[in-house]
C-alpha cells in the first residue's frame, strides 16, 4: 500500500481547495527568485575585478562558488525536507538567499562577495522542495501542470533575470542588484509563511552526516575540475587530481550509502530503471538547454565588424532571451496535458526533439535579431516540455516519503549537464578563433560547432529517454508503493 498522503481533492470529495492556486503561484515565484541567482551577476562579471579590487581569476569565484554551493545543497535540502518538513527547509533556503543577498549588497571586497554568493547558492533546494510540496498538497488534476511550471522555473528565472539584471546594472549602482534580490527573497519568504502549508509526509530518522560530507566532497571535486579545467589546463595535475579524487570519493560514498540504514540518497530507488534513465536524460537536457545561453548573448554582443556579430548591448541580448522564459511558462500546462494523454516519456522525447530543431534552426538563422528571438522561443518551448515531464517521471517511480530527495537528485543531474555544457563550449570557443584588431574572438564556425553539439546533446537525450519504461498515461504522477520494484503502469518493454 502506498504511503502517499490523502490529497486535498480526495479529502474534499474531489473539489479542488481554493488555496491551490495560491500555493502554486507562491512556490513558482520562489523557484523563479532562486533561479535568478544564475544570471544575477552576469552583467557585472567583466567589472568585478575593478569593483572588488581583485584579479579576474579570483573574481570568477563569484560565479563558481554559487555553482558549488548549489550542487551540495540541493540533495541535502531534499533529504532534510523529507525528514523534518519540506516547508521548513523551503523557508530555511529562502532565508539563506536573503542573507546572501544582503551580504553581497554590503560588500566591496572579494571575500564577503564570495561568502554571499555561497549563501545564495545554498538556496537552490527551493525548486525540488516546491515540487515535492505540490505532490503532497495539490489535488491530482492540478499536479501535472503545477509541477511542470515549478520545474520550468529553473529556466524561466534564468531567462528573465538577464535583461532585468542588465537594466539594473546599466542604470544603478551594482549593489542594487543584490538589494533587489534580497527584497524579492523577503516577498517570497512572507508569501510562503502565509500560503504554503507544512506537509505531514515525513520519513523521520537520523540524517546521514557521513553521506552528506562524502557527497559534498565528491561533487565539489567534480564540479571544480569541470568548471575550472579550461583555466587550469585539462591536462594539469590539479584538474586530473580533482577528477581522480571525485571518482574515488564518490565510489566510496556509493559503498557507504548502500550499507547505511538511513542513507542520504537511496541508491536502490535511484537505480530503478525509470529513475536512473530519467536522471541520465536530465544531464543531456541540462547540457542542451545551457548551450543556448552561452551562444546567443555572445553572438548578439560581438562587434558587427566580425561579419557575424550584431554589436548589440547586453540589455538587448537579455531582452532577446527573455521571451524563452515566457514560452517555458506557457508550455508548462501543455506539457502536463501531453503527459496526461500520452505519458511523460512521450513529452520528454518530444521536448528534446524541439530543442534539437531549435539549434538546427540557429545554425542557418543567425544574422538578424529576430532570428535569435525565434530560436530562443523554439528552444524554450522544448525545454518547457522536457523540464515539465521530469517531475512526473520521478514522482511516479518513488514513494511519497522520498519525493524531495529524488527530485533534488534530478535537479542536480540537470546542473551537472549545464556545468559540462559551459566547460565544453568554453573549450570550443577558445580553440576556434578569429583575429579582429589584434584580439582573438570566437569564430563563426566555433559558434556553429557549439550549436551542433547542443543539438547532439538533445538527440542523445532523446535516445536515452527511449529506454524509460512505458507508462500508462493515467498513472502519471501517481506514487508507487513503498519498496515496489517498478513504478505502477510500467511494462517490461520501453
Amino acid at each position: 500500500m502506498s504511503d502517499a498522503p490523502t490529497r486535498p481533492a480526495e479529502a474534499a470529495g474531489g473539489a479542488a481547495p481554493p488555496r491551490s492556486n495560491g500555493v502554486v503561484a507562491v512556490l513558482a515565484f520562489a523557484g523563479i527568485v532562486v533561479s535568478l541567482m544564475q544570471t544575477l551577476v552576469i552583467p557585472i562579471v567583466p567589472e568585478l575585478p575593478r569593483l572588488l579590487d581583485a584579479p579576474a581569476s579570483d573574481t570568477a569565484w563569484a560565479v563558481t562558488a554559487t555553482l558549488l554551493a548549489a550542487a551540495v545543497a540541493t540533495p541535502v535540502m531534499g533529504r532534510l525536507g523529507d525528514m523534518y518538513g519540506k516547508r521548513r527547509m523551503l523557508l530555511v533556503s529562502v532565508v539563506l538567499l536573503v542573507s546572501g543577498s544582503v551580504v553581497c549588497a554590503l560588500s566591496d571586497a572579494l571575500v564577503p562577495m564570495i561568502v554571499g554568493r555561497v549563501l545564495q547558492g545554498l538556496a537552490s533546494g527551493v525548486i525540488p522542495l516546491g515540487i515535492s510540496i505540490m505532490r503532497d498538497e495539490l489535488p491530482a488534476e492540478r499536479l501535472g501542470s503545477a509541477t511542470a511550471l515549478m520545474s520550468a522555473s529553473l529556466g524561466i528565472g534564468g531567462a528573465l533575470g538577464l535583461p532585468a539584471a542588465a537594466l539594473i546594472a546599466d542604470n544603478f549602482d551594482w549593489h542594487v542588484l543584490f538589494w533587489t534580490s534580497a527584497g524579492m527573497g523577503v516577498v517570497a519568504l512572507v508569501c510562503v509563511l502565509l500560503v504554503v502549508p507544512e506537509s505531514k509526509v515525513r520519513t523521520g530518522g537520523r540524517f546521514d552526516l557521513v553521506g552528506g560530507m562524502g557527497m559534498a566532497a565528491g561533487l565539489v571535486c567534480l564540479l571544480l575540475a569541470v568548471s575550472k579545467g579550461a583555466d587550469w589546463g585539462w591536462g594539469s595535475g590539479t584538474t586530473l587530481g580533482l577528477f581522480a579524487a571525485a571518482v574515488a570519493i564518490l565510489s566510496a560514498w556509493g559503498w557507504w550509502e548502500l550499507r547505511v540504514e538511513q542513507p542520504l540518497v537511496d541508491l536502490r530507488t535511484t537505480a530503478r530503471r525509470q529513475v536512473l534513465v530519467t536522471n541520465l536524460a536530465s544531464v543531456a537536457v541540462g547540457f542542451a538547454m545551457f548551450a543556448m545561453s552561452l551562444v546567443i548573448p555572445q553572438l548578439l554582443q560581438l562587434p558587427a565588424q566580425t561579419g557575424y556579430g550584431l554589436g548589440k548591448s547586453m540589455l538587448v541580448a537579455g531582452l532577446c532571451m527573455a521571451p524563452s522564459g515566457l514560452v517555458m511558462m506557457a508550455t508548462a500546462p501543455v506539457s502536463a496535458a501531453v503527459s496526461r494523454a500520452k505519458g511523460p516519456k512521450v513529452t520528454l522525447m518530444a521536448g528534446v526533439l524541439i530543442v534539437a530543431a531549435g539549434y538546427g534552426l540557429n545554425i542557418v538563422l543567425m544574422s538578424e535579431v529576430w532570428h535569435f528571438v525565434l530560436v530562443a522561443c523554439v528552444i524554450g518551448a522544448g525545454v518547457g516540455f522536457g523540464y515539465g515531464s521530469m517531475p512526473a517521471l520521478i514522482m511516479s517511480a518513488v514513494p511519497a516519503s522520498e519525493t524531495a530527495a529524488a527530485n533534488s537528485l534530478n535537479t542536480l543531474m540537470r546542473s551537472l549537464g549545464t556545468s559540462t555544457a559551459s566547460a565544453v563550449a568554453g573549450v570550443i570557443l577558445a580553440q576556434m578563433t578569429t583575429d579582429l584588431g589584434g584580439y582573438a574572438l570566437p569564430s563563426e564556425n566555433a559558434f556553429k560547432v557549439v550549436l551542433a553539439v547542443g543539438a547532439g546533446a538533445a538527440l542523445l537525450a532523446f535516445v536515452v529517454a527511449s529506454f524509460i519504461p512505458r507508462q500508462q498515461a493515467a498513472a502519471v504522477g501517481e506514487p508507487v508503493a513503498e519498496g515496489a520494484a517498478e513504478p505502477a503502469g510500467a511494462t517490461a518493454k520501453s
